[in-house]
């Protein structure tokens, strides 16, 4: 919990029942107290990590304006609120506010929970199940098929190698198509800004580059990342290490071999842009929109080469969007693509200002 005086109210945050503060911080959701004016004296830490206040006041104008029929009529107020998870992309909370009157002072109660979140991990799981059950019925039928057929060569040594190696490949891909599935759900599943912590860009980056030093050494493509930043985001490294992760892996895989996939950052009006540039087959306009979706695969006889899930790039949108961003593309056919993953940037000084 978190006390914040301010000169203009006369309310000392320190008088409120012991017993009120401690029953606040039991519940599931988060509170705050007002004072007239709207003036913050008490909240729950993720009050501030909602974005609900920013400098002590409320950026809500719906909430702001749920707060003073509440002052007006004594009456408490119970409804629901949509609030953006950061200053750009399509990432939101969708949040149920009560607000109570508290005391005859007109000290005002907000008691905020994301309950519509249950609701939508269900049916993210419930189309996830779908999409898997589909996805994994190829590998699986192909192993089915090769085990047949090394049983039937059992006397031709030649024969055996060979599906015997077709059958590793296959193992392979349905390895990584359930690690994928598992990175995947636990993106969906979690928040990342609950439990946040600060992330050094040049860090992700650099982490991410030597997560697929192997992958490009196999291609011999050139990775490069020259600058040097300071830049720090909000979130969860190891999420965000992942999403940069697939970006140059997305990239190495749909480059030729010989060429060069550079990475470089960019900062403006508060947002960091990491941006993967490739020398690859490039994406076309009718199916640029249609790239970051679960399963899709722009040249599926290149992903099976590669070992593609067609997982990557959703993985990248969503962990963009709970982190409050968002991750952007442009692409152009054999010239290449640079896709850019988009991140509001941390400044500890005015967070604890």
């Amino acid at each position: 919990m978190k006390f914040l005086r301010r000169e203009e109210t006369d309310f000392n945050p320190r008088a409120l029942p012991e017993m009120l503060l401690e029953t606040l911080n039991l519940l599931d959701g988060d509170s705050m107290i007002l004072a007239p004016g709207e003036i913050p004296i008490f909240i729950t830490p993720g009050i501030e990590l909602l974005g609900i206040l920013k400098d002590e006041r409320i950026q809500s104008s719906e909430l702001l304006a749920t707060i003073r029929v509440v002052r007006r009529t004594h009456n408490q107020q119970v409804g629901k609120i949509d609030f953006p998870r950061g200053p750009i992309g399509e990432g939101k909370h969708e949040l149920t506010v009560k607000v109570l009157p508290l005391t005859k002072d007109d000290l005002v109660l907000v008691l905020v929970s994301d309950e519509s979140e249950a609701q939508r991990v269900h049916d993210v799981r419930r189309d996830f199940v779908a999409n898997i059950s589909h996805e994994l019925k190829t590998p699986i039928g192909a192993l089915s098929l090769l085990s047949e057929a090394v049983l039937g060569a059992k006397d031709d040594p030649d024969s055996v190698v060979k599906f015997a190696t077709r059958m590793q490949s296959e193992a392979k891909r349905l390895t990584d198509l359930v690690q994928e599935i598992i990175n995947l759900s636990r993106v969906q599943d979690s928040d990342p800004l609950q439990l946040a912590q600060e992330v050094g860009v040049e860090y992700l980056i650099r982490e991410a580059i030597d997560q697929c030093q192997i992958t490009a050494d196999n291609r011999n493509i050139t990775v490069t990342f020259s600058e040097s930043t300071t830049t720090v985001v909000l979130g969860d490294r190891d999420q965000l290490i992942m999403a940069v992760h697939n970006l140059i892996e997305n990239a190495i895989n749909y480059s030729p071999e010989g060429t060069k996939v550079s990475i470089s950052t960019h900062i403006e009006n508060g947002i960091v842009n990491i941006s993967v540039t490739d020398q690859g087959i490039g994406i076309s306009e009718s199916e640029q929109e249609r790239i970051f979706e679960r399963f899709y695969r722009v040249d599926p006889a290149r992903s099976r080469q590669t070992g593609g899930t067609g997982l990557g790039l959703s993985i990248v949108k969503h962990v963009a969007s709970k982190h409050g961003g968002e991750v952007t593309l442009w692409s152009v056919e054999n010239v290449g693509s640079t896709f850019s993953l988009r991140l509001p940037v941390y400044d500890s000084q005015t967070e604890s200002a």
